[in-house]
């Protein structure tokens, strides 16, 4: 059932899938069942992190996998409880533990919290130039974050994790993100699925014979952006992932770009300024 993927270089170098699991909000037997059928289908990139409590149940399941590690991308995140320095080091170790891995392929700073973020970063790097990671990025970050950030860091973040849907289509962070050669990847890329009944988006699924759903991932796929669609279910993930078979004209594209309404389904981290 294997299906390939695409995949993006970071600036590292290193490569990594554009298409992947999110495991927020699922824990135990179901957080494992729901890996191993992932890569069964062909995922290679899953995404967990401290806050979500289940990088045991995620670590099970990678290391179960007869797929080689290599081949596999883990990401995991610094918990808003561990950030600044010496506590990012343990928490990185933590994380390690739980997960059972030789290593970790990304390492993120979860959300830029106004106290810290200057001591989790240089952490971050301190663990990528002590090869512990492969790649080292941020999540939440809008640009005045990014902007700060350049400030202070001697390395430039390989990704940026942001909320990022076609009704919160964050062009110019998009654009910024690009020429700073950060890689952009969206978590919740399907809002939620609070938006998938828009009748535009409807009337354009119809006429490509694909699901709501599957359009909106060959979207963010169009626009370069790695997603990272929660699901469960086998039926969902073959959904999602066969996403990366559509290929979307640039006036599909331009008509999706118009669904932009500023909404949100997350905490908006421009708070935290």
């Amino acid at each position: 059932m294997f299906q390939k993927q695409p995949y993006t270089r970071l600036a590292n170098g290193v490569n990594m899938p554009l298409i992947g699991m999110g495991a927020w909000d699922m824990y135990g037997r179901q957080a494992e069942k729901a890996v191993m059928e992932a890569i069964e289908i062909g995922y290679r990139l899953f995404d967990t992190a401290s806050m979500y409590g289940n990088e045991t149940d995620i670590g099970r399941a990678i290391r179960r996998s007869k797929v080689p590690r290599e081949e596999l991308f883990i990401t995991t995140k610094v918990n808003n409880v561990d950030q600044g320095f010496d506590n990012t080091l343990m928490g990185f170790d933590k994380s390690v533990k739980k997960l059972g891995l030789e290593f970790v392929d990304l390492y993120l700073v979860h959300w830029p919290l106004k106290a810290t973020r200057r001591t989790t970063w240089l952490a971050l790097e301190k663990l990528y130039l002590d090869k512990k990671i492969r790649a080292i990025g941020v999540a939440n970050y809008t640009q005045p974050f990014l902007d700060e950030l350049s400030g202070y860091a001697s390395i430039i973040p390989m990704v940026d994790q942001i909320e990022f849907t076609p009704w919160l289509f964050q062009k110019s962070l998009l654009e910024y993100s690009r020429e700073m050669h950060i890689q952009i990847q969206a978590y919740s890329p399907l809002a939620r699925g609070r938006k998938l009944d828009d009748p535009r988006l409807l009337t354009l699924a119809k006429k490509l014979g694909r699901t709501p759903v599957q359009v909106v991932l060959a979207w963010h796929l169009a626009h370069g952006v790695s997603a990272i669609p929660k699901s469960s279910s086998r039926e969902r993930l073959m959904e999602n992932f066969e996403s990366t078979t559509i290929e979307l004209s640039p006036k599909d594209v331009e008509v999706i770009d118009g669904f932009n309404q500023d909404f949100r389904v997350c905490d908006d981290p421009q708070v935290m300024l």
